[in-house]
């Protein structure tokens, strides 16, 4: 669920108008709702309860240091995967032994800082990078833990840019080659290569491929604990689906019916990454509209938000339910829905002021009528939203708003034309 609906035809945020934080903050601005993002972790914290589990954070998907601060208060942990979502995570918690860091492309300067930072565990994505970071504690002479990151050949059947769980990515090594990862590199002094991860990608909308990709590791467990080899920690990493159209993935509950009763007894730590389940439905883009125009059969709506604001749709081809910040009686809806099935709407094309044919948020989406200076809201835009903005155009990127029940605050002030610059003033 989210705390964003419609009260007498006007959006509001937990108890917030949305237009009442546009008329101060202006727009494009990113909204986020307290109350959705941490009803979102509990619920996922409550489902695993009966395994030993750590919910991870992913930094990546929304890393505002004002939100991770609120996370780490509730018991999160973060996942991250670079230095600078390192140093996000340090300015917000005080526990970096519930961090753990992937990437494929750590480097040295990183992999130094998060030894230092002493961080909980490192996920390994090949041979080369698990002697590289033996090397580096070596010569930081810190000792640290480790997970192989293992490919269990599942396919999530998700956008082709966020599979990777798949033999032929660019992520992890293969069942196969695992074995042998332990074998050379269990006994090197300063890495204790512990655990396995596992991650199939991003936006599954069924359980599944999950119970699937677990079934097809603790075999490789078992084999492993035969031989030796200690493994006290299994991390099912991220991916798991948020509700960009109502009622389309599983809940934090359907997981856990799955995977809880494959998991338990199996004297094993287990490690969550959730990303967009978290936090996704806890946002929403609110925009204004510039002009509407005809061009040709199609009706267009230029709003002030484009693709460097929110680059989901062009990228992955990705659904986000869009609809007016205040609407007539008869066209308050509070479920998102891709076709919504309302007399009166007409269909246009959502699209923004960058110069790129792709800079577009819908298209041919039935809507309300609307005119020049309404508020669009582009919903479950809390998981990589801001996180992937860019200032291309030279487009000063949004601010972030908290809403917190009645109460309202500026998390990141809106960039000026002098931000885009200064850097470049040497």
């Amino acid at each position: 669920m989210d705390y964003f609906t419609y009260k007498n035809g006007t959006l509001f945020a937990e108890n917030v108008a949305v237009g009442d934080i546009a008329a101060k903050v202006g727009t494009p601005v990113y909204i986020y709702s307290r109350a959705t993002f941490t009803d979102h972790l509990r619920k996922m914290q409550n489902a695993f309860a009966e395994l030993d589990a750590t919910i991870c954070y992913s930094v990546k998907a929304c890393g505002n240091i004002n939100i991770l601060k609120i996370m780490a208060k509730l018991g999160s942990g973060f996942d991250i995967v670079s230095g600078g979502e390192l140093h996000r995570v340090q300015q917000a918690a005080n526990d970096m032994k519930k961090v753990v860091y992937a990437g494929v492309g750590k480097t040295d300067d990183e992999i130094i800082a998060a030894l230092k930072a002493g961080i909980g565990c490192f996920n390994i994505e090949s041979e080369a990078e698990l002697q590289n970071i033996i090397r580096l504690a070596g010569q930081c002479n810190i000792r640290t833990k480790a997970a192989l990151r293992v490919n269990p050949d599942v396919d999530p059947k998700t956008h082709r840019y966020i599979t990777t769980g798949k033999k032929e990515t660019k992520f992890g090594v293969d069942i196969e080659r695992a074995q042998k990862v332990f074998a050379d590199f269990s006994n090197n002094g300063f890495v204790d290569l512990c655990a396995i991860h596992i991650h199939l990608g991003s936006g599954g909308k069924t359980t599944d491929p999950y119970t699937e990709a677990v079934e097809k590791i603790l075999p490789l467990i078992d084999a492993l604990r035969a031989k030796g080899h200690k493994i006290e920690m299994l991390d099912l990493g991220g991916g798991y689906g948020a509700d960009y159209e109502s009622g389309t993935v599983p809940s934090a509950a359907d997981y856990a019916k799955g995977l809880v009763p494959l998991l338990k007894n199996k004297n094993l730590k287990i490690i969550f990454e959730p990303g967009k389940a978290i936090i996704a439905n806890a946002g929403i883009l609110l925009t204004k509209v510039l002009y509407t125009k005809q061009g040709g059969e199609k009706q267009f709506v230029i709003v002030d938000a484009g693709m460097n604001d929110l680059i989901r749709p062009p990228l992955y081809e990705a659904f986000h339910f869009i609809w007016p910040a205040k609407v007539k009686k008869q066209f308050e809806i509070n479920k998102r829905q891709f076709a919504v099935p309302l007399a009166g709407l007409q269909a246009v094309d959502v699209v923004g002021p960058i110069c790129e044919t792709a800079d577009f948020f819908a298209k041919d989406r039935a809507l309300p009528p609307i005119k020049r200076n309404d508020l669009l809201s582009i919903f479950t835009a809390g998981a990589y939203g801001f996180s992937m903005a860019s200032n291309y155009n030279a487009r000063p990127r949004a601010a972030e708003v908290l809403v917190e029940s009645d109460k309202w605050r500026v998390i990141r002030r809106r960039e000026t034309y002098k931000d885009l610059t200064e850097p470049e003033h040497l």
